[in-house]
């Protein structure tokens, strides 16, 4: 009997931290790294800073599509490694035929996207989800540099280093 009532007594307190939790997560406003909901508006912001400033570049290893079975000619598969400077920006562009996942391995940075009406915070261990629609510009406004890994099928193999 008293294991019966010690059986009910954790069954309680586990329903009410999952209530809690699942209390927490719904009244979140949005999840890290995305636009909150109320701030999401299409067309909001039309251009953005123009040209790179502060950021490297590295081509870590790519795979030309043309030559695998999915056959996307003047297409690569490519990893990337971008180092932002305090300041640095990587100019307006857009994902509407390359998609790409951006993983933030250190530091914060600030997204000022097309449809949102304020920046986004990336931070470490964050990845954004790059896809037609998407326009933007990312600006370092912390004190120290930021690293993200850039995945992405690139249409234009003449310029490799291409935001």
């Amino acid at each position: 009997m008293l294991n019966q009532i010690r059986g009910r007594s954790m069954l309680r307190t586990g329903l009410c931290a999952a209530t809690l939790v699942a209390g927490a997560i719904l009244a979140a406003p949005a999840s890290a790294g995305e636009c909150p909901a109320d701030k999401v508006s299409p067309g909001v912001r039309t251009s953005g800073e123009t040209k790179p400033q502060g950021v490297t570049d590295t081509v870590l290893a790519s795979v030309d599509l043309s030559k695998e079975k999915v056959n996307l000619a003047d297409h690569q598969l490519r990893t990337r490694k971008l180092v932002i400077q305090p300041g640095g920006v990587v100019p307006w562009h857009s994902h509407e035929d390359r998609p790409a996942l951006i993983y933030v391995v250190s530091g914060t940075i600030e997204e000022y996207a097309s449809n949102c009406s304020v920046p986004i915070v990336h931070k470490a261990g964050e990845v954004s989800v790059e896809k037609s629609g998407v326009q933007h510009w990312w600006k370092n406004t912390s004190k120290a540099p930021v690293v993200l890994l850039s995945s992405d099928v690139f249409h234009n193999m003449a310029d490799p280093h291409m935001m």
